[in-house]
């Protein structure tokens, strides 16, 4: 059974070196998967309260023989429950759905700058975490002048930021500043979520030079990149080989390949998008 190493965190805390998403999954599905996910090794689960799974994610854990300590869940706060009474409410339905004394992880879903709250939210998150509710709080989607932002203001960094990364749109900038500030990177839609880098020549080059899957490529660049992919499938052996990453490394000539994208976002730009 594989197992992911952790790294640790700029709040002495520590977290999987990758992990399973969940969305678009629907509650059943995901119990389904995360339950399956667990028996195979995994030990960092991802959701949020956009995506209406959090019942399933907590059935899972629940459920399985993998002693709760062990097992890290982190979820998210949604835009419509931005404001610091609001998070603190919108916690507590979370932590209900999920069936937990305590979550992992709580993350800022997203920043919605327009409505400019996320400094409420985040000193609501703080309170969280120092009254013991959340071991580690973070962020999803914040840019370097948001992260420097939240500092700024609250004296307290993220823990994480989870970010769209690939091959594809590497966020070298970015990472540079999460590295600057020891601010983890969690990555959703770490194979690209479509974009064809599975299908990439020099990807496929690699993989089968070292007898692995494309996927397994590109999420082992981005562990060696120090990054913490979180891929979501609903395919049980793609989920157990998307976990066996541990066992081979790439050159840095292969990282390099790999890293040779079109550097475009896929997913929705956090300086317009509104997540309600």
């Amino acid at each position: 059974m594989a197992t992911a190493p952790h790294r640790i965190l700029n709040d002495g805390g520590s977290l999987p070196a990758l992990g399973l998403g969940t969305a678009p999954m629907d509650d059943a599905q995901t119990e389904r998967a995360v339950t399956e996910a667990l028996r195979t090794g995994y030990r960092l689960v991802d959701t949020g309260a956009s995506y209406g799974n959090e019942g399933g994610v907590g059935r899972a854990v629940a459920a399985s023989d993998v002693p709760r300590d062990e097992v890290a869940v982190m979820t998210k706060l949604r835009g419509r429950d931005h404001g610091y009474e609001e998070t603190l409410a919108a916690f507590e339905e979370s932590r209900r759905r999920l069936r937990l004394e305590y979550v992992d992880f709580y993350l800022i879903h997203w920043p919605l700058p327009r409505l400019d709250r996320y400094i409420e939210s985040w000193k609501a998150m703080i309170r969280l975490r120092d009254d013991g509710l959340v071991r580690s709080i973070g962020v999803s989607n914040f840019t370097a002048d948001q992260l420097t932002r939240l500092e700024r203001e609250t004296g307290v960094l993220p823990a994480v930021n989870q970010i769209e990364m690939h091959p594809g749109f590497p966020q070298d900038k970015l990472r540079a500043l999460h590295a600057e500030r020891d601010i983890a990177t969690v990555c959703y839609s770490p194979l690209g979520r479509g974009n064809g880098l599975v299908n990439d020549r020099g990807v496929i080059g690699v993989a089968r030079t070292h007898s692995v899957t494309p996927a397994q490529v590109i999420l082992r660049w981005h562990v060696q990149l120090g990054t913490v992919p979180v891929p979501r499938s609903g395919n049980p052996q793609r989920r157990r080989d998307n976990l066996d990453v541990f066992g081979f490394a790439l050159t840095e000539e292969e990282i390099s390949l790999v890293g040779d994208g079109c550097h475009q976002r896929i997913g929705h730009d956090p300086e317009v998008h509104e997540e309600f």
